[in-house]
């Protein structure tokens, strides 16, 4: 890999990360639901006192341990620009939309769900083609599947997504959060992000992060 190439998969891979961050802190602030392991993220939060981006940190430590034992293939530069940026950007990203988007209504609240979504496919998309690593959380399912050969992606994501979910919803119902506020972390922006991403991302894929690389097939 030339060495301009990698600075450029670089800065590819830490604008992803920073642009998917700040859509995390979005749909906090739309509370219709966060992606799988940022529900599983969530219940944590509520129950364990420190702060969320360090909590990120510890909990994404603990998933790369696991990746460095049974397949450090996966493992990257952008894996630990993903795990130490990501926590603490959203919490910054959150922290200050509380400040501006105070008590928000359902429109607005639908309207940051839409725009959460668009973002985390734009950021998505530049991470991935930057092939630099993968996050944490992606690791386990990749290892599951190629390493261990436990059955196909698709289906090994969507029960590791169906865990994340579960897990976080139990966490925050024993911390004490009422039923009512579930669809905060597990809603409709979870279904969302768990099954109807990857044509969008996709579309970012062709239109624009491939060409930035400069790998686009003409």
């Amino acid at each position: 890999m030339k060495r301009d190439n990698l600075k450029k998969r670089i800065a590819m891979s830490l604008f992803g990360v920073i642009i998917c961050a700040i859509s995390v802190g979005i749909f906090k602030i739309a509370a219709l639901g966060v992606d799988p392991f940022q529900s599983f993220m969530a219940g944590l939060d509520s129950i364990v006192p420190i702060s969320f981006g360090t909590l990120y940190v510890i909990t994404n430590a603990v998933m790369l341990l696991f990746a460095l034992i049974f397949d450090r293939h996966y493992i990257g530069i952008a894996t630990f620009i993903n795990l130490f940026l990501l926590g603490y950007i959203t919490q910054f990203t959150y922290a200050f939309l509380q400040t501006v988007i105070v008590d928000p209504s359902m429109p607005v609240r639908i309207l940051c769900l839409v725009v959460g979504v668009v973002i985390i496919c734009f950021g998505s998309a530049f991470y991935m083609t930057a092939d630099l690593g993968v996050s944490t959380y992606d690791a386990v399912a990749l290892i599951i599947v190629n390493t261990w050969k436990k059955g196909k992606f698709q289906y090994v994501r969507i029960i590791t997504d169906i865990v994340c979910v579960i897990l976080g919803v139990s966490l925050f119902l024993l911390s004490g959060g009422p039923v009512s506020s579930i669809p905060t972390i597990a809603g409709v922006g979870t279904i969302i992000t768990a099954f109807f991403m990857g044509p969008l991302i996709e579309f970012f894929n062709v239109r624009i992060a491939r060409p930035f690389l400069g790998t686009c097939q003409k």
